[in-house]
Parts: C-alpha cells; structure tokens; sequence
C-alpha cells in the first residue's frame, strides 16, 4: 500500500512523509510515550472518538486498544485513509475529509484526537480546525492535541521567526510551531478548557528516541534504509541538522480541553 506522498521525489516531499519512506513509524514530535500520555488523559474507554489526520494509524492502534465506543478517522490524503482502514479494520470508520469541515454531526463525539497536524497549519487554520473539533463534541467532551512548540513564552519574536523559515525549508512545510501559552490560547478562543499540559524533547530523529519507539530492529532498519539511499540520507541529514540548531527552543507539547457545559 502507496505512502502518501509516495510519487513526489524524495528532495521536495513533506519531511514527515520522508521519514515514513526511511521505515519511521512513530512520527509524533513527542514519541510514543508523549502520546500515550495524552491519550491516557483523553478519556477513551466506552467514547465516541474521532481523530482527525490519523497520520499511518499508530495512535488509531492505540486507541482502539482502549476500546472506545466508536472510533471514527477524517483524513483529506486517501493513501493515508487506506492505511488507516486496514489498521482499524471493522472496529472503525474511516472518511476522507477535511479536519476543518468533517461534515460531522454537531454534539457527536466525546474524544477528538489530533497530532502534529495544527503545527503544520497557519493562524486561521489553526482556528477552523480547533473550532470545527469544539463543534462536534459533546459538553463534557475532550480535545487532545500533540503538536510541536517554542519555548520560552516570551522567545524573541524575530528569532523566531528565523526558527520557523528554517523549520519550513528543512522539511517542506510551512510549519508553525507555537509557545505553550499560545497553544491554550488557540485553544480557550474556540470555548474549550485547558485541563491538562505536557511537554517533552523534541527528539525525533534522536538514536534513542528511535530505539524506544521503533524498536532495536525497527532503529536498523530505519539506519539501512537512509545509508542505502543518498536522496534520503541528504534530506534526513538535513532536518537533523535544523532540529539540532534549535534543540533548545523546540519542544514537544501535548494538551487535553474539555468543552464546558452550554
């Protein structure tokens, strides 16, 4: 089954998409154990949840595992919807869409679900996503986000703005990272309240980080792939080097709201 992206060469396509071509299976800034935080505050169990972007479905996995009541995926990339379906199998439904307008019902779900999707999304789509989430919960329901940031609250505002030129040419995206209070700022302007925060290292393409979530096997095969493959190794060197010039202002950050009774 096609990756997305999987007909672009490898020097223009989205970095995430580049690392999936490496064997990374785990494409969250914040791993594994950043998610399964956030999920663990989510609520799943018995819920009705949608996630939105669900990526190659290793949180779709997880959550599934949870035994939620439904479990419901909007992706608008039909490679990624197909991916997703064949994790999920009959335990749930998988749609083409746009997180920003999901054509779900109003008050229809209790968990909504999205990761390392609004970092990559512009002020006003990061507000239509946010606000179309806040649309399909219930009061009572939750929005858990794992996204990428910038700390300090009050880093300096041209450098960073170099940070996200850079972030952007590194991995063909026009990423934009933002500082934990701008994330539950995004977040309370849609109604919804901030229950819970986390952050982590951005280590993605860290050796330990990778061992950790893709497995010792999982972390040579993923070192194989890109030594075999000069296209690959230079794009990977690439985001290494960016992530490495600004390991001490990126963070990984995960947050939980809750929509407050009408």
């Amino acid at each position: 089954m096609p990756l997305p992206h999987a007909d672009r060469p490898i020097a223009s396509a989205p970095g995430h998409w580049v690392l999936a071509r490496a064997g990374k299976r785990v494409l969250r800034p914040g791993g594994a154990a950043l998610s399964a935080a956030m999920l663990s505050h989510a609520g799943l169990a018995g819920a009705d949840v949608v996630e939105l972007a669900p990526g190659l479905g290793r949180t779709a996995a997880e959550i599934i595992k949870d035994h939620p009541a439904s479990y419901t995926a909007i992706d608008r990339d039909p490679d990624a919807a197909r991916r997703v379906a064949a994790v999920v199998g009959d335990l749930g439904t998988v749609r083409q869409g746009e997180a920003a307008d999901t054509g779900l019902d109003d008050d229809s779900a209790d968990v909504v679900v999205g990761e390392a999707m609004l970092t990559m999304q512009g002020d006003k789509g990061k507000a239509a996503i946010v606000a179309e989430a806040a649309r399909v919960l219930r009061p009572g329901g939750r929005y858990a986000i794992h996204e990428l940031g910038v700390t300090p609250d009050d880093i300096d505002e041209e450098y960073y703005t170099q940070l996200r030129r850079d972030l952007a040419r590194s991995i063909h995206v026009n990423a934009r990272p933002m500082t934990a209070a701008a994330w539950k700022e995004l977040m309370e302007n849609a109604g919804l309240v901030v229950d819970w925060v986390d952050t982590a290292p951005m280590a993605l393409l860290k050796v330990g980080r990778n061992i950790r979530d893709e497995g010792v096997g999982g972390f040579l095969r993923i070192a194989r792939n890109v030594a075999a493959d000069k296209a690959l190794r230079r794009r990977v060197q690439e985001m290494s080097r960016t992530f490495k010039r600004y390991e001490k202002d990126m963070v990984s950050i995960a947050l939980v709201a809750h929509k407050p009774a009408a």
